[in-house]
């Protein structure tokens, strides 16, 4: 299972007006990271960047001069996130922004059942709060150390460790499927064969004549109504 869990900055809170101007993602397979990401700041196409925002994530105008536009980088990311599921915090309001963006180069809409919200996750779960990313780190013991201001790309890779908390803990992350193959002796997990060998020689037993004799004679006092005659004779 592929997941791309992702976040945007902006240069304001309307995505009709307003618009990205950092997009990060990261790769997950079967709820582990893959060590691949996706990261651009983005060119606003002449839309100044809200002083609140700016307060919020720190990306200056001056920063985004010479950026690439979003037409520029659109068909990475579309390729980066194709046939993923999506996660994001607070994701209607990310997804608002890429749809809008994607809209104004003529592509579709990303379908709203490939999105997952980690927002309504934590409110589930959580339903006393506070939910925010800082707040979910804090609950869950995840270093946010580095957030002193927003970031798409470090905000992705936080969420990635709180949306594996939300889902169930890592452990959730660590059930293996054994499928058995035809051949005989082999075993593949999780797409992984190891052939299963016999041991060279029998362990020994781990009881002695002495124990098995005293063991039988028990069985023996107690007749018929020993539950060893039932399960335990083969």
């Amino acid at each position: 299972m592929r997941e791309i869990i992702f976040d945007t900055e902006t240069t304001g809170l309307d995505a009709r007006d307003d618009r990205i101007i950092e997009i990060g993602a990261v790769e997950m397979v079967n709820r582990f990271p893959t060590g691949r990401v996706f990261h651009h700041y983005i060119n606003p196409q002449g839309r100044s960047v809200h002083v609140e925002a700016l307060a919020v994530h720190g990306i200056s105008d001056v920063q985004l001069v010479g950026k690439p536009v979003f037409g520029d980088i659109a068909n990475e990311f579309l390729e980066f996130i194709d046939g993923a599921k999506l996660i994001a915090h607070n994701a209607s309001f990310d997804m608002a922004f890429i749809n809008a963006e994607l809209g104004r180069i003529g592509q579709l809409n990303v379908e709203p059942g490939r999105v997952i919200d980690t927002l309504t996750l934590a409110r589930r779960k959580h339903p006393m709060g506070p939910n925010s990313l800082d707040a979910l780190c804090r609950r869950y013991g995840i270093d946010n150390s580095r957030r002193t201001k927003h970031g798409a790309l470090l905000d992705s890779e936080l969420l990635a460790e709180v949306y594996i908390e939300l889902i169930g803990g890592k452990q959730a992350a660590l059930g293996l499927e054994v499928v058995v193959n035809e051949t005989p002796g082999l075993v593949q997990i999780e797409g992984i064969a190891f052939v299963a060998e016999r041991r060279p020689r029998e362990l020994s037993p781990r009881m002695t004549e002495n124990e098995r004799a005293a063991h039988a004679a028990m069985v023996s006092a107690i007749g018929e109504a020993a539950l060893w005659n039932r399960f335990g004779a083969g």
